[in-house]
């Protein structure tokens, strides 16, 4: 898949723009706070029906207007599909060739793409929420079902969560009604967990290639999915796992009527990442950890890949300059004429070496985007 046409119609800075794209690789070159990056996030907007650097729709829409559009001509082995956004101050509006969606969510699906920016290294060196944002996004784009699964459990988790509190404050008798909230948690909170093993477990041989690749053999990176819930074992079926489950939350459920919460389920849970059996988040170096991101990043396209049978769109944002030379080299080699990529840069120095036979370099500078002539 590769886009063939951008529209930003007062989007963050962008009052009116419209950019054809090559398919292979565009390069987008301009100081810091010129509008690089605000092209980068409409386009993962489309993707993921949110934005990665704000929740916020007002902050996306240009500061003299109250609304804004995003369209994109996106081309599939299956022919042409237009998506568009419409943002206004509290409000979402999606589009599918013209025919509105009832849901933002049900964005899902159409373009798939993969963001890689310096903030990335979050993702192995800070807390499980950005781990489990990650696993929860890449299965998404691939399984709208996914994410119909996961704002079920939000829903629910929501409403269990407020009951605690309510018989922690003497508000509520109706502990006996924690059984039936804890059934539907479970089943619901059982098949997350399923899915997100079943993709651990493609990731993990596709991200240990890809760091024995860049580390040219040196480094094995392993990926372990870590539960919350006790006793667990990967071998358990859904029915077994559902059990499980049930049971952890009863065996916990003074703790949580104590605190007001559920402290036990996918909401909790993280993926461990290990070099060489160390344990990466904790001792890992700087450089190990960039590697691992980076890892991560290329297991991400070829998952995509295998679950679609086409490559998503990669996005890079500024990347160049955080790698060395030999994870740059690694990273052309994987894009050189067979992923469209979309590359910023504050200059065209750190981008020398790119292998592509045919692309496209254009200037950003106050919201205006020019292409170069090559």
């Amino acid at each position: 898949m590769y886009l063939e046409r951008v529209l930003c119609r007062n989007f963050r800075n962008f009052k009116e723009l419209m950019l054809d794209l090559n398919p292979n690789l565009n390069i987008f070159l301009g100081a810091n706070g010129q509008g690089k990056t605000n092209f980068l996030e409409s386009i993962y907007l489309m993707a993921t029906a949110n934005s990665h650097r704000s929740s916020i729709s007002s902050e996306m829409i240009n500061w003299q207007q109250n609304k804004s559009l995003v369209q994109l001509l996106l081309r599939r082995r299956e022919g042409k599909i237009k998506l568009a956004m419409r943002l206004e101050k509290n409000n979402k509006q999606v589009e599918i060739n013209d025919n509105p969606l009832d849901k933002v969510k049900e964005l899902f699906g159409y373009l798939n793409a993969v963001l890689f920016s310096p903030e990335d290294l979050k993702l192995i060196k800070e807390g499980p929420s950005h781990r489990r944002e990650f696993i929860d996004l890449e299965i998404s784009q691939v399984s709208p079902y996914y994410n119909h699964l996961l704002s079920k459990y939000d829903h629910l988790l929501s409403q269990r969560n407020k009951l605690l509190k309510s018989i922690r404050e003497g508000k509520s008798k109706n502990r006996e009604m924690l059984p039936v909230w804890d059934e539907q948690l479970a089943t619901i909170g059982t098949k997350i967990i399923l899915k997100r093993i079943e993709v651990i477990n493609k990731l993990k041989i596709l991200a240990r290639l890809s760091q024995r690749k860049i580390t040219e053999g040196r480094e094995n990176l392993e990926l372990e999915y870590d539960t919350s819930l006790n006793h667990f074992s990967p071998k358990m079926g859904e029915a077994e796992l559902r059990n499980l489950f049930i049971d952890s939350l009863i065996s916990k459920r003074d703790q949580e009527i104590s605190r007001g919460y559920t402290v036990i389920g996918p909401h909790r849970d993280d993926i461990i990442l290990r070099v060489n059996e160390m344990n990466l988040r904790k001792y890992g170096s700087q450089g190990q950890q960039r590697t691992a991101a980076l890892a991560l990043k290329l297991a991400e396209l070829e998952f995509m890949k295998s679950e679609t049978g086409e490559y998503p769109v990669l996005l890079l944002d500024d990347v160049f300059s955080e790698l060395d030379g030999l994870r740059r080299k690694a990273l052309i080699n994987i894009i050189a004429d067979k992923i469209q990529t979309i590359i910023t840069a504050t200059d065209g120095e750190n981008l020398s070496g790119l292998k592509n036979n045919s692309y496209n370099v254009y200037q950003v500078k106050k919201g205006r985007i020019k292409k170069r002539v090559n």
